[in-house]
């Protein structure tokens, strides 16, 4: 099945800017940033090369598959821009000074994250019950240790994302999926099958606000639902809000720790970092609170390290100082990034499906007949070894599309028949993702 891959990619490659940072570090050039036009516009629209620098992205993808299978990685979840200037600038400054002993946080670093979230959401976040960390995967185990014994269940609407498996075999528990309801490509709760899914077993529920992957936007109303159901029942709400600065033109996020009933405010935890809205996930930083001292005081009690890492915490402070404009301009584009996309697969991929995304930079694609096109169920079912049809269709776009995007089983059974693909990247990039796949799927 041939498609354009070799001239695109090599048309693609030509355009970027190939920056070789560590080269550049240490013959003490300077480190380039992202630049701005006279009105202060950054400057999203050039590719930006990361192949090289081991990131999970592009090089792990070009290790498992071969560069020559990879055109272009749309799977893991971080931006393919440079960071905001200010945020380079802190982390070259601070590198300057050649020492790297234990860290004491100066006291302004959590006003920060308190101001950020009190001035953009309406947060009161407490001094005493904000506890640091080096990332939301370690505070959501704290957080699991404290409220879900082993071997209990911890309860998930999926499809969700996939990290959280890890994090639950890692406390020992294990995962009772509730399938959300799928109707016209938008996912809703589905309160009635959520309660057949808690048991006394169930100690705990992790709720994505907004929803990884599937893009949801939850308002207060169906929160307030869900935790009522939750207090009710004795059951703990570990709310990720980690893609919150991430909300599409005509969506709202709303936190749930902003409901009116304070209750089930207070049976609730909340978990949050710069990571996602800066592209910060190498810096190990992230942050949890609540409004019960209760809750935070059994996190420190089953012994939750507050440690993270220093330059985590620089990048964190110079985005929430001076980052705010640039945040703005990358919601925009990726806004524009989610129109493109959709308008694109609408006009050329008759066998995909995809309804834009409330928040987060990530399209959850219905890939249900190019399943059926390309035989997934029976190859998986040849292959064996509990290979899954979407997993065939990852396998697909790779081999023809020199795409890879991550197979919808991934997030649970509910994501049979899906894809997921990050639009964080230049339209450039975009533009030959899609246009790659949609050869690929004429040529079948």
């Amino acid at each position: 099945m041939g498609t354009n891959i070799g001239l695109d990619r090599r048309t693609f490659l030509r355009g970027m800017q190939m920056v070789a940072v560590a080269g550049a570090a240490g013959a003490g050039m300077p480190v380039p940033v992202a630049a701005t036009d006279d009105a202060g516009k950054y400057d999203f629209d050039t590719p930006y090369n990361r192949i090289g620098t081991d990131c999970v992205k592009w090089d792990q993808q070009i290790r498992l598959y071969g560069r020559e299978h990879i055109a272009v990685g749309m799977g893991i979840a971080d931006m393919d821009f440079r960071v905001a200037p200010a945020i380079t600038e802190a982390l070259a400054k601070r590198i300057q000074h050649q020492n790297w002993g234990y860290l004491d946080m100066p006291e302004a670093f959590p006003e920060l994250i308190i101001d950020w979230n009190k001035r953009r959401y309406g947060i009161d976040i407490h001094r005493d019950r904000l506890l640091m960390s080096t990332g939301v995967h370690p505070s959501i185990l704290s957080a699991l240790r404290a409220f879900s014994p082993r071997g209990s269940k911890v309860l998930m609407m999926t499809p969700i994302y996939d990290g959280f498996y890890g994090d639950i075999a890692a406390a020992g528990c294990k995962p009772e999926e509730s399938p959300l309801k799928l109707a016209n490509g938008r996912y809703a709760m589905d309160f009635e099958e959520l309660e057949r899914h808690i048991s006394g077993e169930t100690k705990t529920l992790i709720l994505c606000n907004p929803h990884n992957p599937t893009g949801n936007c939850w308002s207060a109303q169906d929160m307030t639902t869900l935790g009522e159901i939750c207090t009710k029942r004795g059951v703990v709400l570990l709310v990720d809000e980690i893609h919150c600065d991430l909300v599409t033109n005509g969506n709202k996020y709303t936190p749930f720790s902003t409901l009116d009933n304070r209750e089930i405010v207070r049976n609730s935890i909340t978990f949050k970092s710069a990571s996602k809205s800066f592209s910060l996930s190498a810096m190990k930083c992230g942050w949890m609170f609540s409004e019960n001292p209760d809750y935070i005081a059994k996190i420190l009690e089953f012994g939750h390290s507050q440690d993270f890492n220093t330059l985590g915490m620089v990048a964190a402070m110079a985005a929430y100082t001076r980052g705010e404009d640039w945040l703005r301009q990358v919601v925009s584009y990726l806004n524009d990034n989610h129109d493109y996309a959709a308008s694109f697969i609408h006009a050329n991929m008759p066998l995909v499906s995809y309804t834009k995304a409330q928040g987060t930079y990530l399209a959850w694609l219905d890939v249900t007949r190019v399943a059926e096109k390309i035989g997934a169920g029976k190859m998986a079912a040849q292959t064996g070894n509990g290979v899954t049809p979407e997993a065939m269709v990852s396998r697909f776009f790779i081999q023809n599309a020199g795409v890879q995007i991550n197979a919808g089983s991934n997030y649970g059974r509910a994501g049979a028949g899906h894809m997921r693909m990050n639009l964080a990247t230049s339209r450039q990039t975009l533009k030959l993702a899609l246009t790659n796949m949609a050869t690929a799927l004429k040529s079948t």
